[in-house]
């Protein structure tokens, strides 16, 4: 279990992971997925805490685990005590990459500080995520991605007007993290080749502007007009038709159907074209003052018919639409498993199981699943003897003195 044989387009790019939970972990996994060789840094006995994470468990054991920690190398060390630190310095004094997402100032602390790692390793990119960045009043601030989705601006746009904003159902703030993290990663790599002194430098990403950087235009349309977007529910306000529909099965349909040609072609599945032509319904503008008419007419029609009905029939007729999938339709969607979104992997702990692939896919250097998970410290001593030299006496020294 090694990136040796690896031919991703990271094959040979040696990325140290430190810290926990979900935004610095899944930059990891997304440079692992392309042949990174990413050692992650866990304390012993406990580990990560994304060992016990997750809404449903197995056998009290994490199901998430086996996809974050996917294509990694887990070496335990104790970052507390000095001698711990000295093996991290060692390991990141060898590495290409070091993404961490503690609080900030905890590196400093520890004598770790991003200039004192690139004095020894001038080419090291040093990634750090955190709540709200390195700077600032807020830096300091212990963060989580659900602080930073509402601080952001994200959580006040989601849901209804007459209820408390709600959560998406995932970790989105920290996931958008680590995904800004992973391409300033690479774009850190790029200005590091593409010159003779390759220098390496501090990727600072925090979880609020991963946020704010997908708002899409809710602060101009504030700047411009003093507009504040607020909860609108299933809908865009202005946006229509695009909405959940009623099925006749009791299920939901999701049509997307709000530019001119595409409402034209609605229209006819309806068996109703005159809509197409109606001056009320026909423009992008005119559709949106009369959303709540046109959508109950909508709405009206496909309660008539069953899901898997009006799916078929709006396919053939050029019309974007599609169920509310859960994850048990997910998993078994074709699509998804004939372009390998949806993966099956072997696993030590739970057999074969389904999680996930590699996104995005490329033609000549795709990423691939080498392996799920490791177990905690399932490679301390081959990663601590190849890169540090240690021998068998010294890493039965440490590990009675439970630094590793």
């Amino acid at each position: 279990m090694s990136r040796k044989d690896s031919t991703g387009p990271l094959a040979g790019l040696k990325v140290i992971e430190m810290g926990s939970f979900i935004a610095g972990p899944f930059c990891g996994q997304l440079l692992a997925d392309f042949g990174a060789d990413v050692v992650k840094l866990e304390p012993p006995g406990t580990g990560d805490a994304m060992r016990q994470w997750g809404v449903a468990k197995r056998d009290g054991k994490s199901l998430w685990w086996p996809v974050i920690a996917r294509n990694k190398q887990s070496v335990t060390v104790d970052l507390r005590q000095p001698e711990g630190r000295e093996l991290a310095r060692r390991l990141i004094a060898d590495a290409d990459v070091l993404v961490e997402n503690f609080r900030p100032g905890t590196l400093e602390d520890w004598g770790l500080d991003p200039d004192r790692l690139k004095a020894e390793n001038p080419g090291l990119i040093v990634t750090r995520v955190s709540g709200f960045g390195q700077t600032g009043p807020y830096s300091r601030r212990a963060g989580f991605g659900s602080v930073a989705e509402a601080m952001a601006g994200m959580r006040g746009l989601a849901g209804f007007p007459d209820r408390p904003p709600p959560r998406v159902g995932l970790s989105i703030g920290d996931s958008l993290a680590g995904i800004f993290a992973a391409m300033g990663v690479l774009l850190a790599l790029r200005a590091r080749d593409a010159t003779t002194e390759r220098r390496g430098q501090v990727v600072d990403v925090a979880i609020t502007e991963s946020v704010l950087a997908v708002l899409e235009s809710v602060v101009s349309e504030f700047s411009g007009t003093g507009a504040v977007r607020g909860r609108t529910g299933s809908i865009l306000p202005g946006v229509a038709p695009s909405n959940l529909y009623p099925t006749a099965d009791g299920t939901w349909i999701l049509i997307g159907a709000n530019a001119d040609g595409i409402f034209r072609r609605l229209t006819e599945a309806m068996g109703q074209p005159e809509l197409g032509a109606d001056e009320r319904y026909a423009t992008h503008s005119g559709r949106g003052k009369h959303q709540d008419e046109l959508d109950g007419r909508i709405a009206a029609w496909t309660v008539l018919y069953d899901l898997d009905h009006l799916v078929s029939l709006l396919e053939g007729h050029g019309v974007p639409a599609g169920p509310v999938n859960d994850a048990a339709a997910v998993v078994t969607d074709p699509h998804f498993r004939a372009r390998d979104a949806i993966i099956s992997v072997e696993t030590p702990e739970f057999g074969t199981l389904a999680m996930q692939g590699v996104a995005p896919q490329l033609s000549e250097t795709p990423g691939r699943v080498s392996w799920a998970g490791p177990t905690l410290g399932q490679h301390t001593d081959e990663v601590l003897g190849e890169r540090l030299g240690l021998g068998a006496a010294d890493l039965a020294d440490l590990r009675q003195r439970r630094i590793i």
